[in-house]
């Protein structure tokens, strides 16, 4: 259970500043030592440079969101702008530092032009989700609405900011449909509601435990396709479908991608770095009319779309980096 929001700001936001110091003071010291770091010197210096970048486009945030609350404009619009600030610079400095590329297929225009839209997207790899928000801030210039993971509140930047606009936060164990629903009712033209309907970053363990809580609910259809496919976890429908109910009018955007699979934990990351591939990125816009309706057809027509996703993850035959 997380602490009340001000012990987050007391506790996070001071230790932010103090780590972002702490990193600048101690940077020319990091620098030299890592560039005596025989043949992993150059991984090291490109970690140590975004990690620079990272520390100091929070501090950035915060210190503009705190401006913008001295001067009473705390639900100020202002706050997308240092989203995109924010995110900008932490795509620019991963191309630059991490060999960040990315190579999309497809596109999320449509005969519905402005209409709102419901991104339905794959969670897989450090960073997915602001790579989304980036692209949509910059590319499609729609404001978004995200559903994230609750413990994201420890960082003081995404605490402050993402709940100073629409946004929702998801406890572990589920039940956040209702809350989905409310955050898609009254989606705008140019505004975009981001779900990850996978609930987390995939794994395979991650993966054979969601068919087995397929399997326990007796879901034995969904347990069947979901084992089908091997590269995502099985969509969770509950938050998708209140998504659905709630903004009628949103076309629906999915988003598959692959390339930042192997990246789980701070161990794959380092051995990665720089990337030597490109993120593949695929995506298909359905217009709101081609939806289906009844709770079982859209079920359906989620796990179909889930599996045209992995298919083309499968295509790309994509080696896992030695």
């Amino acid at each position: 259970m997380l602490p009340p929001r001000f012990v987050r700001r007391l506790v996070c936001t001071p230790l932010l500043f103090v780590l972002t110091l702490l990193v600048v003071v101690l940077f020319p010291i990091g620098y030299v030592v890592a560039y005596l770091g025989g043949r992993e010197r150059k991984r090291a210096l490109r970690l140590l440079w975004f990690t620079l970048t990272w520390g100091a486009r929070e501090t950035v945030a915060v210190l503009e969101c705190g401006w913008l609350w001295i001067r009473g404009r705390a639900h100020d619009d202002r706050h997308y702008d240092i989203i995109g600030r924010y995110v900008g610079a932490l795509y620019a400095s991963a191309q630059r530092r991490l060999g960040l590329s990315i190579e999309v297929d497809g596109t999320w225009d449509g005969s519905g032009g402005d209409r709102p839209l419901i991104v339905l997207s794959r969670h897989a790899g450090p960073g997915d989700a602001l790579l989304i928000v980036h692209h949509l801030l910059s590319e499609y210039r729609r404001r978004p609405r995200v559903v994230m993971k609750a413990l994201l509140q420890f960082d003081p930047c995404i605490d402050i900011v993402a709940n100073r606009v629409p946004n929702v936060f998801v406890a572990p164990g589920g039940g956040a449909a209702e809350d989905v629903g409310r955050l898609a009712e009254g989606l705008a033209d140019r505004e975009a509601l981001l779900i990850f309907p996978e609930g987390g970053n995939f794994s395979p363990e991650r993966r054979r435990r969601a068919i087995r809580r397929l399997t326990r609910m007796k879901r034995a259809d969904e347990a069947t396709r979901a084992a089908a496919m091997r590269n995502v976890m099985p969509p969770r429908p509950g938050g998708v479908l209140a998504a659905l109910e709630s903004a009628p009018t949103a076309d629906v955007v999915f988003v598959a991608h692959c390339g930042l699979d192997h990246m789980a934990t701070a161990g794959d990351i380092w051995r990665r770095v720089p990337l030597t591939a490109p993120v593949q990125a695929r995506w298909w816009r359905v217009p709101a009319e081609e939806i289906p309706g009844g709770r079982d057809a859209r079920v359906r027509w989620l796990y179909e779309n889930w599996e045209r996703a992995d298919a083309w993850i499968s295509a790309q035959r994509i080696p896992e980096p030695k």
